[in-house]
């Protein structure tokens, strides 16, 4: 039997990538933008760090919900930057700015860094809960580097320039099946399945 779990997002593009991952993992989930989000006031993500975000917004939309929500808070962290762009790493270069700003301003922070200074981190964190009730939060991260200039016309935010060294490849550069079999969205969604369907 299927469980609906309803996306707290607007975004149809993250709706996909969530439901293939569902369905790669044969999972009985039934996934779907949350009806009345975009007539809610919108949560306000200012905490420190991607768990708390991802909580504090599962907890709000589920408030306007009967059936379960789930909300995700993913971001780059490169430790030389001192964690930037971290929970920030929408807002990077500021409100409004394109994947292409950001990732200018990244690149241009990281300018004279070498070998081990390059090394990052995607984290995902995903949270679910029902009427104003945290029901589970899962965490994953994958390991990469920043390469010297973007590459690949794939993937979105910071995936042209996030180097997977395992594949010789940035996440712009991977089919959508191969990049979500590896990436930290896909790993933290596998891992609440598991949770969610145990």
């Amino acid at each position: 039997m299927s469980r609906k779990l309803y996306l707290a997002s607007g975004n149809v593009g993250k709706l996909r990538e969530f439901r293939a991952l569902a369905s790669a993992a044969h999972s009985r989930l039934e996934l779907e933008l949350l009806p009345q989000y975009a007539s809610l006031p919108e949560f306000p993500e200012t905490a420190q760090t991607f768990s708390e975000n991802a909580a504090g917004k599962a907890l709000y939309y589920s408030r306007a919900c009967g059936s379960m929500v789930f909300s995700d808070d993913s971001g780059l962290v490169v430790p030389s930057l001192g964690g930037e762009p971290g929970v920030q790493s929408a807002r990077y270069a500021g409100p409004g700015a394109t994947n292409d700003q950001k990732i200018a301003k990244l690149l241009e922070a990281m300018r004279g860094k070498k070998d081990a200074a390059r090394s990052a981190y995607f984290v995902c964190v995903i949270a679910v809960a029902k009427m104003g009730r945290v029901i589970a939060i899962v965490s994953e991260k994958v390991d990469g580097e920043i390469a010297e200039a973007p590459r690949g016309s794939g993937g979105f935010g910071y995936d042209p320039v996030f180097y997977f060294p395992a594949l010789g490849k940035t996440f712009a550069e991977l089919p959508a099946h191969e990049k979500n079999a590896r990436s930290h969205r896909g790993k933290a969604f596998r891992r609440l399945i598991e949770v969610l369907e145990a």
